[in-house]
Protein backbone atom coordinates (compact mmCIF):
# COMPACT_ATOMS: atom_id res chain seq x y z
CA UNK A 1 0.00 0.00 0.00
CA UNK A 2 3.11 2.44 1.00
CA UNK A 3 4.25 2.58 -2.71
CA UNK A 4 0.92 2.58 -4.29
CA UNK A 5 -1.08 4.98 -6.30
CA UNK A 6 -4.80 5.09 -6.28
CA UNK A 7 -6.09 4.56 -9.80
CA UNK A 8 -6.06 8.79 -11.56
CA UNK A 9 -9.70 7.98 -12.44
CA UNK A 10 -11.06 7.68 -9.00
CA UNK A 11 -9.21 10.54 -7.64
CA UNK A 12 -10.19 12.79 -10.41
CA UNK A 13 -13.90 11.25 -9.75
CA UNK A 14 -12.85 12.40 -5.72
CA UNK A 15 -11.92 15.78 -6.54
CA UNK A 16 -14.67 17.00 -8.34
CA UNK A 17 -16.97 15.34 -6.01
CA UNK A 18 -15.63 17.23 -3.26
CA UNK A 19 -15.02 20.23 -4.83
CA UNK A 20 -18.94 20.21 -6.30
CA UNK A 21 -20.62 17.97 -2.77
CA UNK A 22 -22.51 16.45 -5.55
CA UNK A 23 -22.05 13.00 -7.47
CA UNK A 24 -24.05 14.65 -10.62
CA UNK A 25 -22.33 17.81 -10.86
CA UNK A 26 -19.37 15.46 -10.67
CA UNK A 27 -20.31 13.43 -13.22
CA UNK A 28 -21.39 16.08 -15.73
CA UNK A 29 -17.85 17.89 -15.40
CA UNK A 30 -16.12 14.42 -16.25
CA UNK A 31 -18.12 13.91 -18.48
CA UNK A 32 -19.31 10.54 -17.07
CA UNK A 33 -22.44 8.73 -15.65
CA UNK A 34 -23.66 9.10 -12.03
CA UNK A 35 -22.91 6.07 -11.43
CA UNK A 36 -19.65 5.87 -13.02
CA UNK A 37 -18.60 8.07 -10.27
CA UNK A 38 -20.23 6.76 -7.31
CA UNK A 39 -17.71 3.21 -8.68
CA UNK A 40 -15.41 5.62 -9.06
CA UNK A 41 -15.14 6.72 -5.13
CA UNK A 42 -16.50 3.15 -3.68
CA UNK A 43 -13.11 1.72 -5.30
CA UNK A 44 -10.92 4.87 -3.94
CA UNK A 45 -12.69 4.16 -0.17
CA UNK A 46 -11.84 0.55 -1.06
CA UNK A 47 -8.30 1.49 -2.01
CA UNK A 48 -7.74 3.71 1.01
CA UNK A 49 -9.88 1.96 3.73
CA UNK A 50 -11.58 4.45 4.78
CA UNK A 51 -15.10 6.13 4.41
CA UNK A 52 -14.79 9.55 2.14
CA UNK A 53 -18.74 10.87 2.25
CA UNK A 54 -21.85 10.78 3.81
CA UNK A 55 -25.21 11.84 3.11
CA UNK A 56 -27.03 13.82 5.39
CA UNK A 57 -30.82 15.48 4.61
CA UNK A 58 -30.22 14.25 1.19
CA UNK A 59 -26.85 16.46 1.62
CA UNK A 60 -23.27 14.99 0.03
CA UNK A 61 -20.78 15.80 2.92
CA UNK A 62 -17.19 15.01 3.10
CA UNK A 63 -16.04 12.57 6.23
CA UNK A 64 -13.30 14.48 8.47
CA UNK A 65 -11.03 11.85 6.65
CA UNK A 66 -12.31 13.04 3.01
CA UNK A 67 -11.82 16.60 4.07
CA UNK A 68 -8.74 16.22 5.23
CA UNK A 69 -8.08 14.54 1.74
CA UNK A 70 -9.35 16.67 -0.22
CA UNK A 71 -7.52 19.75 1.47
CA UNK A 72 -4.36 17.54 0.78
CA UNK A 73 -4.84 16.54 -2.65
CA UNK A 74 -6.73 19.58 -4.56
CA UNK A 75 -3.55 21.82 -5.01
CA UNK A 76 -1.96 18.85 -6.58
CA UNK A 77 -4.52 18.50 -9.37
CA UNK A 78 -4.90 22.28 -9.55
CA UNK A 79 -0.51 22.07 -10.21
CA UNK A 80 -1.74 19.58 -12.57
CA UNK A 81 -3.79 21.73 -14.44
CA UNK A 82 -1.53 24.60 -14.76
CA UNK A 83 1.45 21.94 -15.91
CA UNK A 84 -0.63 20.90 -18.72
CA UNK A 85 -1.59 24.72 -19.36
CA UNK A 86 1.94 25.71 -19.61
CA UNK A 87 2.82 22.81 -22.02
CA UNK A 88 -0.14 23.15 -24.46
CA UNK A 89 0.64 27.37 -24.04
CA UNK A 90 4.09 26.49 -25.35
CA UNK A 91 3.55 24.40 -27.90
CA UNK A 92 0.90 27.15 -29.02
CA UNK A 93 3.00 30.16 -28.95
CA UNK A 94 6.54 30.97 -27.18
CA UNK A 95 10.15 30.46 -28.46
CA UNK A 96 10.49 29.45 -32.15
CA UNK A 97 14.09 28.24 -32.43
CA UNK A 98 15.16 28.22 -36.40
CA UNK A 99 18.71 27.20 -37.16
CA UNK A 100 20.07 29.12 -40.38
CA UNK A 101 23.57 29.47 -42.20
CA UNK A 102 24.62 32.62 -41.33
CA UNK A 103 25.07 34.68 -44.36
CA UNK A 104 21.53 33.65 -45.00
CA UNK A 105 20.36 34.60 -41.95
CA UNK A 106 22.10 37.77 -42.57
CA UNK A 107 21.28 38.96 -45.99
CA UNK A 108 17.16 37.14 -46.05
CA UNK A 109 15.52 36.34 -42.74
CA UNK A 110 17.08 39.25 -40.50
CA UNK A 111 15.68 41.78 -42.94
CA UNK A 112 12.56 40.63 -42.89
CA UNK A 113 11.35 39.40 -39.66
CA UNK A 114 9.83 42.56 -39.00
CA UNK A 115 7.12 41.37 -40.95
CA UNK A 116 6.62 38.05 -38.91
CA UNK A 117 6.80 39.55 -35.85
CA UNK A 118 4.00 41.90 -36.46
CA UNK A 119 1.67 39.25 -37.94
CA UNK A 120 2.83 36.68 -34.86
CA UNK A 121 3.16 38.63 -31.87
CA UNK A 122 3.19 35.59 -29.31
CA UNK A 123 5.54 33.90 -31.55
CA UNK A 124 9.20 34.80 -29.94
CA UNK A 125 11.80 33.45 -33.10
CA UNK A 126 15.51 32.87 -31.65
CA UNK A 127 17.88 32.36 -34.63
CA UNK A 128 20.59 29.87 -34.40
CA UNK A 129 23.24 30.25 -36.68
CA UNK A 130 24.75 27.70 -37.82
CA UNK A 131 27.19 27.34 -40.60
CA UNK A 132 27.32 22.99 -40.80
CA UNK A 133 25.90 21.07 -43.03
CA UNK A 134 23.49 18.14 -41.27
CA UNK A 135 20.66 15.68 -42.32
CA UNK A 136 18.94 15.78 -38.83
CA UNK A 137 17.37 18.54 -36.55
CA UNK A 138 18.91 19.01 -33.00
CA UNK A 139 16.58 18.49 -30.07
CA UNK A 140 16.74 22.00 -29.44
CA UNK A 141 15.62 23.18 -33.26
CA UNK A 142 12.22 23.45 -34.03
CA UNK A 143 12.87 24.70 -37.53
CA UNK A 144 16.09 24.53 -39.91
CA UNK A 145 16.88 26.04 -43.40
CA UNK A 146 18.72 23.35 -45.32
CA UNK A 147 20.92 22.60 -48.27
CA UNK A 148 20.73 19.95 -50.38
CA UNK A 149 18.78 17.59 -52.48
CA UNK A 150 15.93 17.45 -50.10
CA UNK A 151 16.01 14.23 -48.52
CA UNK A 152 16.23 13.72 -45.26
CA UNK A 153 14.57 10.76 -43.46
CA UNK A 154 11.84 12.10 -40.57
CA UNK A 155 12.14 15.02 -42.09
CA UNK A 156 9.20 17.17 -44.03
CA UNK A 157 10.90 19.17 -46.73
CA UNK A 158 9.55 22.62 -48.57
CA UNK A 159 12.16 23.63 -51.33
CA UNK A 160 12.42 27.32 -50.99
CA UNK A 161 14.59 28.60 -53.47
CA UNK A 162 16.40 26.78 -56.57
CA UNK A 163 20.23 28.04 -56.05
CA UNK A 164 22.00 29.59 -58.41
CA UNK A 165 25.15 31.42 -58.99
CA UNK A 166 25.93 34.74 -60.56
CA UNK A 167 28.70 37.06 -61.43
CA UNK A 168 28.25 40.44 -59.08
CA UNK A 169 30.14 43.57 -58.79
CA UNK A 170 30.09 47.13 -57.15
CA UNK A 171 28.85 49.76 -59.84
CA UNK A 172 32.05 51.65 -58.32
CA UNK A 173 34.30 49.22 -59.77
CA UNK A 174 33.60 49.86 -63.37
CA UNK A 175 34.55 52.97 -65.27
CA UNK A 176 35.77 54.22 -68.59
CA UNK A 177 38.80 52.46 -68.60
CA UNK A 178 37.28 49.04 -66.40
CA UNK A 179 34.42 47.66 -67.90
CA UNK A 180 32.82 44.19 -68.04
CA UNK A 181 30.92 43.86 -71.32
CA UNK A 182 31.82 39.85 -71.71
CA UNK A 183 32.83 37.34 -69.63
CA UNK A 184 35.67 37.92 -71.64
CA UNK A 185 36.84 40.93 -69.60
CA UNK A 186 36.45 39.48 -66.36
CA UNK A 187 40.73 38.74 -67.04
CA UNK A 188 41.01 42.06 -66.19
CA UNK A 189 39.60 41.82 -62.46
CA UNK A 190 40.29 40.32 -59.24
CA UNK A 191 38.06 37.52 -58.53
CA UNK A 192 36.43 37.08 -55.43
CA UNK A 193 35.91 32.97 -53.48
CA UNK A 194 33.60 31.87 -51.50
CA UNK A 195 34.72 29.25 -49.81
CA UNK A 196 37.14 27.57 -52.52
CA UNK A 197 37.93 28.23 -56.19
CA UNK A 198 35.85 25.66 -57.49
CA UNK A 199 32.29 27.42 -58.25
CA UNK A 200 34.74 29.88 -60.82
CA UNK A 201 36.10 27.38 -62.41
CA UNK A 202 33.11 25.94 -63.08
CA UNK A 203 31.47 29.09 -64.39
CA UNK A 204 34.23 29.70 -66.63
CA UNK A 205 33.75 26.06 -67.80
CA UNK A 206 30.16 26.36 -68.54
CA UNK A 207 30.79 29.63 -70.84
CA UNK A 208 33.62 28.28 -72.76
CA UNK A 209 35.95 30.25 -71.37
CA UNK A 210 40.27 29.67 -69.96
CA UNK A 211 39.86 31.80 -66.83
CA UNK A 212 43.46 33.09 -66.30
CA UNK A 213 43.08 34.29 -63.09
CA UNK A 214 41.12 31.92 -61.36
CA UNK A 215 43.93 30.28 -59.07
CA UNK A 216 44.32 34.23 -57.35
CA UNK A 217 42.17 35.76 -55.38
CA UNK A 218 41.03 35.93 -51.71
CA UNK A 219 38.68 33.09 -50.60
CA UNK A 220 35.81 33.77 -47.62
CA UNK A 221 34.91 31.05 -45.36
CA UNK A 222 31.46 32.90 -45.25
CA UNK A 223 29.17 34.17 -48.35
CA UNK A 224 28.29 37.67 -46.08
CA UNK A 225 31.86 37.98 -46.34
CA UNK A 226 32.25 38.02 -50.45
CA UNK A 227 29.65 39.91 -50.73
CA UNK A 228 30.65 42.58 -48.46
CA UNK A 229 33.99 42.69 -50.09
CA UNK A 230 32.89 42.81 -53.75
CA UNK A 231 30.32 46.01 -52.19
CA UNK A 232 33.75 47.61 -51.25
CA UNK A 233 35.00 47.16 -54.75
CA UNK A 234 37.39 44.88 -53.87
CA UNK A 235 36.56 42.49 -57.20
CA UNK A 236 34.00 40.43 -59.22
CA UNK A 237 32.25 37.87 -56.85
CA UNK A 238 30.35 34.48 -57.86
CA UNK A 239 27.74 34.51 -54.94
CA UNK A 240 24.37 32.45 -54.75
CA UNK A 241 21.11 34.42 -55.93
CA UNK A 242 19.15 34.56 -52.79
CA UNK A 243 21.78 36.42 -50.89
CA UNK A 244 22.69 38.70 -53.87
CA UNK A 245 19.31 39.88 -54.71
CA UNK A 246 18.75 42.53 -52.03
CA UNK A 247 22.01 44.18 -52.60
CA UNK A 248 21.38 44.14 -56.39
CA UNK A 249 17.98 45.70 -55.81
CA UNK A 250 19.39 48.46 -53.79
CA UNK A 251 22.21 49.22 -56.47
CA UNK A 252 24.97 48.23 -54.38
CA UNK A 253 25.84 45.45 -56.45
CA UNK A 254 25.13 44.76 -60.39
CA UNK A 255 25.21 41.71 -62.25
CA UNK A 256 26.78 42.08 -64.94
CA UNK A 257 25.86 38.90 -67.19
CA UNK A 258 23.25 36.69 -68.02
CA UNK A 259 24.84 33.73 -67.66
CA UNK A 260 24.36 31.79 -64.46
CA UNK A 261 25.81 28.60 -63.12
CA UNK A 262 22.75 26.41 -61.77
CA UNK A 263 23.19 23.85 -58.60
CA UNK A 264 21.91 20.86 -58.25
CA UNK A 265 21.65 21.37 -54.45
CA UNK A 266 18.98 24.08 -53.69
CA UNK A 267 17.37 25.52 -50.15
CA UNK A 268 14.89 24.03 -48.19
CA UNK A 269 12.93 24.58 -45.15
CA UNK A 270 12.59 21.27 -42.60
CA UNK A 271 11.21 20.70 -39.57
CA UNK A 272 10.22 17.05 -38.00
CA UNK A 273 7.41 15.17 -39.85
CA UNK A 274 5.27 14.79 -36.91
CA UNK A 275 5.23 18.81 -36.27
CA UNK A 276 4.82 20.66 -39.44
CA UNK A 277 1.11 21.54 -37.85
CA UNK A 278 2.40 22.59 -34.53
CA UNK A 279 1.01 26.38 -33.76
CA UNK A 280 4.53 27.57 -33.42
CA UNK A 281 5.98 26.11 -36.45
CA UNK A 282 3.21 25.91 -39.08
CA UNK A 283 2.85 30.17 -39.28
CA UNK A 284 6.52 30.33 -39.69
CA UNK A 285 6.84 28.06 -42.51
CA UNK A 286 4.25 29.26 -44.05
CA UNK A 287 5.24 33.01 -44.00
CA UNK A 288 8.35 31.49 -45.28
CA UNK A 289 6.91 30.07 -48.11
CA UNK A 290 4.33 33.11 -48.94
CA UNK A 291 7.31 35.20 -49.03
CA UNK A 292 9.46 33.60 -51.21
CA UNK A 293 6.89 32.72 -53.79
CA UNK A 294 5.91 36.68 -53.78
CA UNK A 295 9.44 37.72 -54.29
CA UNK A 296 9.79 35.30 -56.85
CA UNK A 297 12.74 35.35 -59.17
CA UNK A 298 13.83 31.49 -59.36
CA UNK A 299 16.12 30.17 -61.82
CA UNK A 300 13.27 28.79 -64.17
CA UNK A 301 12.11 32.41 -64.45
CA UNK A 302 15.16 33.84 -64.80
Amino acid sequence: MANRLPPLNALKAFEASARLLSFTKAASELFVTQAAVSHQIKSLESFLGLKLFMRKNRTLLLTEEGQSYYLDIKDIFSSLHEATSKLVAKGAKGTLTVSIHPSLAIQWLVPRLTVFNKLNPDIDVRINADDGESDTLPDDVDIAFFYGRGEWTGLTADKIKTEYLQPVCSPLLLDDSSKLLTPDDLQNFTLLHDTSRQDWKRWFKQVRLKGSNVEQGPIFSHSAMVLQAAMYGQGVALVKNILAKPEIDSGRLIAPFTDVLLNKDAYYLVCRDNQSNMARIAPFRKWVLDTMRAEGEDVAEH
